[in-house]
């Protein structure tokens, strides 16, 4: 597998098929009050918090995540999060295919 540079990624997305990988993965920077909106995926998705304190919803359900807790999002479940603050957060979202299949919701 090669390196991949973090600045070599603008938008902060790697799709893995572009890499030889099974995988991909998004590096995300949200402002307090941002998060996408609710929408779902046909495979896992999986967040590890880096920094910051988030809501999630997955299905009905809402968690409350902090820095260092890993949320997963089982095949087809609808979901999203919103940054709660009071700072920026940093996490990386993985998805368990090396192409991004994204059905929005709202």
């Amino acid at each position: 597998m090669p390196v991949i540079k973090a600045n070599t990624l603008p938008t902060g997305n790697l799709k893995g098929a572009d890499h030889g990988a099974t995988i991909s993965l998004i590096l995300d920077h949200s402002e307090p009050g941002q998060g996408p909106r609710l929408h779902r995926h046909p495979y896992d998705e999986t967040w590890v918090v880096i920094e910051g304190n988030l809501t999630f919803q997955l299905g009905d359900e809402h968690l409350e995540v902090n820095t260092g807790d890993i949320v997963i999002a089982p095949s087809g479940v609808p979901h999203k999060f919103t940054n709660r603050g009071p700072a920026r957060s940093h996490m990386v979202c993985i998805h368990a295919s090396p192409t991004m299949i994204t059905e929005w919701l709202e």
